[in-house]
């Protein structure tokens, strides 16, 4: 069955309204091209073979006829949460439009689709962000480097605390167009870029992955020193290490070299051709090794003889 709404179309040659179908159109589609073939020779499409009678039987077909604002129900409740979902700007955008088109709240519409009330909200403010950065002419969607839209990054990454106190975020529950201050504008810009690049400035999104990028990029802006690093560089991972205890840094530092070196002596049989090269950089590699050491043995043991002087 097609569902009509019949309150948003005029025909150019007359006064009188048209039905426009706002779901099943892909159906009507493929309906209209079985009965005439000819679109699909045009086409160079190849099409089943279907007897004259079942033709004549297609030119007719139900239909639910309402308008848009009584068919919102039943599209968001399939096209969310039903067989047929939609991505989740989709979602975001079928949100707004319900919201401001018909006044419906937010509330309302989670209880219609089946979805939290928190999802609805993440989602609505998720998009108003991204609105009011192009309102604002702070960034713009169409300078974006790559054709997708990871829309999940942005809705998902307003709800860490460090990215959402870099743009001074208000709280779901305030539903407003405007989610960031003016005060802000600029780091909305700076979010943007950091999460879907920029062609215009030739820059690549600093963010690839929500794991681990977007849950670094949070850690960033948490750090003053870290979010310097990152409008320096752009990069992510560089920017990530300013952003933690000096004391994280040196241990994942030494797991890793451990784990370099356990490569390094499982290869040493095969791949050790005598070269006096290699055996100097392996005494280099000792060396610093001696030094950390020796320098770690060091404090520990000054902190024992102030421990045993008190």
């Amino acid at each position: 069955l097609w569902r009509l709404g019949y309150d948003t179309m005029r025909s150019h040659s007359s006064t009188k309204s048209q039905n426009i179908v706002i779901e099943g159109n892909r159906r009507l589609a493929a309906v209209r091209v079985l009965i005439d073939p000819e679109i699909a020779q045009n086409n160079e499409w190849t099409l089943p073979r279907i007897t004259k009678e079942r033709r004549e039987s297609l030119k007719i077909l139900p239909v639910f006829v309402e308008s848009r604002e009584n068919a919102w129900r039943y599209l968001g409740f399939k096209h969310v949460n039903g067989p047929a979902k939609w991505s989740s700007y989709a979602k975001a955008k079928y949100i707004a439009d319900v919201h401001s088109k018909y006044a419906v709240s937010l509330a309302q519409i989670a209880q219609q689709i089946g979805d939290g009330h928190r999802t609805v909200q993440r989602l609505f403010r998720g998009l108003m962000v991204l609105e009011q950065a192009e309102r604002e002419k702070v960034w713009d969607r169409d300078d974006r480097s790559r054709s997708r839209l990871s829309f999940s990054h942005l809705y998902t990454g307003l709800d860490y605390d460090g990215i959402g106190k870099f743009i001074s975020l208000k709280s779901l529950d305030e539903e407003t167009k405007s989610p960031v201050p003016k005060t802000k504008l600029k780091e909305l810009g700076e979010l943007c870029v950091w999460l879907y690049g920029s062609k215009k400035a030739g820059t690549p999104p600093a963010v690839e992955t929500q794991n681990p990028h977007l849950r670094q990029l949070d850690a960033i802006l948490r750090n003053r020193e870290a979010i310097a690093a990152l409008r320096d560089t752009n990069d992510v991972s560089i920017s990530y290490e300013y952003s933690r205890p000096a004391s994280a840094v040196l241990e994942d530092t030494l797991l890793s070299a451990k784990r370099s070196l356990q490569k390094a002596r499982g290869f040493l049989t095969t791949g050790f051709d005598e070269s006096e090269d290699m055996l100097k950089v392996a005494g280099t590699v000792a060396d610093l090794a001696d030094d950390i050491y020796r320098e770690m043995e060091r404090k520990i043991d000054g902190k024992s003889r102030n421990r045993s002087r008190r």
